[in-house]
């Protein structure tokens, strides 16, 4: 089976004041790993890569690798200049990363046509998988299946990270079999992994991971009601994870478990109130911050 199959987590990127702060960002690989993660996916989206320098985001894929271990960390690697992309994967070529991820050029809206010569660049010039990202919501432009079946003849074009909110375009690559498909959408995951979908990527396993892990191994085995159980208990969490712009519900949450700072770089800012008292009586239901089962202490030790 292709490594690029279970429950990825997409990291946050943790800030103190100005600076990133490495330590938290440290801690929380290294607990995320322990809780049975298959990889980890850094300077994604939810990383928050467009507020960062090339100093900081190299600076923030070194501490992921290191802390990650054994477990494979995929690098996001998105822009809207193939030049300036091809460029980046070559100093990216020396890391010790498990494949890219890399969106259609955003803003510019390219044919398909140039959607497709783009990522056989970025293919050609990487040693390293290439995960497709199919992101309209962010790009302004989709990939269309026809796009997505002749990419999927380049031999180091591998998955597949699906936003597309297309199920028949979603079924039709699961059945082509070439592409590993990992879903994107976090709501949709449960649907996707029962249709033959490999994994996620899901921001929102950075709260409960082992209960995402052991929702995705429960279908793997065919225990779809143990399975469906885990996933109904987990579709609040999933809710509040995305009622406000992504990454600022999760690191919310995090902060109020004390792992990390409620900080995001603008033009991104902290989530309302509203949604703070809503994490708030998740955690009272549950017995406080017993809801994410970890604090500050089991993360470091």
């Amino acid at each position: 089976m292709s490594i690029f199959s279970g429950i990825w987590i997409p990291l946050v990127t943790p800030f103190d004041g100005h600076s990133v702060d490495h330590v938290s960002l440290d801690r929380l690989v290294r607990y995320y790993a322990g809780a049975g993660v298959s990889g980890f996916v850094a300077l994604g989206t939810t990383g928050e890569p467009a507020g960062l320098s090339e100093e900081e985001q190299t600076a923030v894929l070194s501490t992921v690798i290191t802390a990650a271990g054994t477990l494979p960390v995929v690098a996001g690697v998105s822009g809207n200049n193939t030049t300036s992309v091809c460029e980046k994967l070559e100093a990216l070529n020396d890391k010790s990363i498990a494949g890219v991820l890399a969106a259609a050029p955003y803003y510019i809206r390219p044919s398909q046509a140039g959607i497709v010569g783009h990522f056989e660049a970025i293919a050609d010039k990487s040693r390293v998988p290439v995960i497709l990202y199919d992101i309209p919501a962010r790009t302004g432009v989709r990939l269309e299946l026809p796009t997505l079946l002749e990419l999927a003849g380049h031999e180091r074009i591998v998955a597949l990270k699906d936003c597309g909110g297309e199920l028949d375009k979603t079924l039709a690559l699961i059945l082509d079999g070439r592409l590993q498909v990992l879903c994107g959408e976090d709501l949709e995951m449960f649907g996707a992994l029962c249709v033959g979908a490999s994994g996620a990527i899901a921001a929102s396993a950075h709260l409960l991971p082992e209960r995402f892990v052991a929702m995705a191994r429960a279908l793997e085995e065919g225990r779809l009601a143990d399975a469906r159980v885990l996933w109904h208990a987990l579709v609040p969490l999933v809710r509040a994870s995305f009622a406000e712009p992504n990454p600022g519900p999760v690191k919310a949450a995090l902060a109020r478990c004390g792992l990390i700072r409620n900080e995001l770089r603008p033009p991104m800012t902290p989530v309302s109130d509203e949604l703070i008292a809503t994490w708030d009586e998740m955690f009272k239901a549950s017995g406080q911050r017993e809801l994410f089962r970890w604090n500050r202490e089991t993360a470091i030790g």
